[in-house]
């Protein structure tokens, strides 16, 4: 008599379900163990081309994220004074944006960066009333305080600020008491540092300057253009220009 053949069981996949969740969540780990702060424009090229490619660790042509020869050198240039306070300025400036993305919406303040610093840009039409340099303090004061908060923060210890006032192109009433638009960008400069030294800015921080109309961001031939460019911007001042 002929034995019966046993049947082959099927293979038991369900351990992919709890492997898929350990990966899953070592990538989480990883992600959030991520700070860009700390890496280099070399290393995120290598791990792009090291994910493009498939590697792991190691990149065509030799280029690998383990520590080489060269690493003392790297983490003692890294170490240097004004690198760490372009990383805090970085910080600070993604600080800006989360505080103040309220009125970044609203279009009362834009957070720019350029090679002066961190450039906060106070909307003149909502700072202040038509061809005046006195504040709107009752509708602007939270924003005020905010700012003032921001400039004593940690990360912009020992920083220094330069408020610049900027007009549109449109001559000043010849019966008011402005004599040009330098002078009420001036004054519009002023009046912000007189209101944020009053809330607790060390005004020894600052620097003040009036553009008038010389420095625009639109053209004046249109309505919309002069309300842009009529403006404050507090600058957080970077190394290069104190």
């Amino acid at each position: 008599m002929a034995r019966k053949k046993r049947e082959i069981a099927a293979p038991v996949s369900t351990w992919l379900t709890t492997y898929s969740d350990m990966v899953t969540l070592c990538l989480c780990f990883f992600v959030i163990m991520f700070n860009p702060d700390d890496v280099t424009q070399a290393q995120l090229e290598a791990i792009s081309e090291s994910l493009r490619t498939g590697g792991i660790g190691m990149a065509p042509g030799g280029l690998t994220l383990a520590a080489g020869r060269s690493a003392e050198l790297g983490n003692t240039i890294m170490s240097l004074p004004s690198l760490e306070k372009g990383r805090a300025l970085g910080t600070a400036f993604r600080k800006a944006i989360s505080i103040f993305s309220p009125e970044i919406r609203s279009t009362q303040i834009r957070i720019t960066h350029d090679e002066r610093g961190i450039v906060i840009t106070l909307a003149g039409d909502a700072f202040f009333n038509p061809a005046s340099h006195r504040i709107n303090i009752e509708a602007t004061r939270d924003i005020l305080l905010r700012i003032s908060t921001y400039l004593s923060s940690e990360e912009l210890r020992g920083r220094r600020f330069r408020i610049e006032g900027h007009t549109d192109a449109v001559d000043v009433d010849p019966a008011g008491p402005w004599e040009d638009n330098w002078h009420l960008s001036v004054e519009r400069s002023r009046s912000v540092l007189r209101y944020l030294s009053a809330i607790g800015v060390d005004e020894r921080r600052f620097q003040i300057a009036g553009f008038g109309d010389t420095v625009p961001l639109s053209s004046n031939d249109t309505e919309e253009g002069r309300a842009n460019n009529r403006r404050v911007d507090i600058v957080i001042l970077d190394e290069g220009h104190l």
